[in-house]
């Protein structure tokens, strides 16, 4: 895929994080929040058509039927798709039922990634990690992981069961960067993934408009690349084709290491 600004793009472009106990999960994703009905079906198309391996969706999103839609109509092979869904605290005590209901709706034998969305009561949450995990070694998920936990969560999990969550998906932008927590997350082996890269993000921020410039990009892909650079895993979402393209669009450039403390300094306010 060639973008206005002359870089190229392909899904074979995408670099991927190894996920601890095995597998490896594409760094960029298309994430699905509120997207619904005909308006998430064909967004997911769209995407799988651009490049995109890794779709993101959520029980409490209601739009895994469209999302195994829109694979299912695709051109490609649920083999070379990663997927991710999410489990609600309120269902806990119901992890195989509702897995199972995501397989069906999604059209597929097993999730790539399945998540605990944000964190239960500590009680529960630790018997809902240990569901995770055994419903991970009958094969129904791939790897499983949290979203919106703390360290110290972190550290209960693996506390109780002697096994670190895959994933820890978490809301990440300039303005909320912590190299505390990124590094605390990568010694007990959590690949950091963010969801809404740009949605509090200042797009018109001088730092990222004159980044963006020197690059011929536009300030939202240099969001997006400093995740890359960082090692984080993004999953944008949108619903319009063209910056469903532009946010797949960052393969062509990178940033210096001064570029990215620029950014990284955005979490100061400065």
């Amino acid at each position: 895929m060639k973008a206005d600004n002359g870089h190229m793009s392909n899904a074979g472009a995408v670099p991927a994080v190894a996920l601890g106990g095995g597998g490896q999960m594409p760094m960029l994703g298309f994430g699905t929040w509120r997207l619904r009905g005909r308006q998430a079906c064909e967004s997911v198309q769209h995407a799988l058509r651009t490049g995109y391996r890794h779709i993101d969706t959520a029980t409490m999103y209601a739009n895994e039927d469209e999302v195994g839609r829109a694979l299912r109509d695709s051109e490609v092979d649920r083999a070379d798709v990663f997927i991710t869904t999410k489990l609600r605290p309120s269902d806990a005590g119901r992890e195989r039922a509702v897995l199972k209901a995501s397989l069906r709706a999604l059209g597929t034998d097993y999730i790539d990634l399945w998540l605990v969305h944000w964190p239960p009561r500590a009680r529960i949450g630790r018997h809902v990690w240990h569901e995770f995990l055994a419903l991970r070694d009958e094969g129904l998920t791939r790897a499983v992981g949290v979203s919106n936990y703390s360290v110290e969560q972190l550290d209960d999990l693996i506390e109780a069961t002697g096994t670190a969550p895959s994933v820890n998906q978490v809301h990440w932008d300039p303005a909320r960067y912590d190299a505390a927590f990124l590094a605390a997350n990568r010694e007990r082996g959590v690949a950091v993934e963010g969801y809404s890269p740009l949605k509090d993000t200042d797009l018109a921020h001088p730092v990222l408009t004159e980044i963006a410039a020197a690059h011929g990009a536009t300030a939202a892909q240099v969001v997006l690349r400093w995740h890359i650079e960082h090692q984080v895993t993004v999953i944008p979402r949108s619903s319009d084709p063209g910056r469903i393209a532009a946010n797949f669009d960052i393969f062509g450039f990178v940033l210096d290491p001064d570029e990215v403390r620029r950014i990284d300094d955005l979490a100061d306010g400065r």
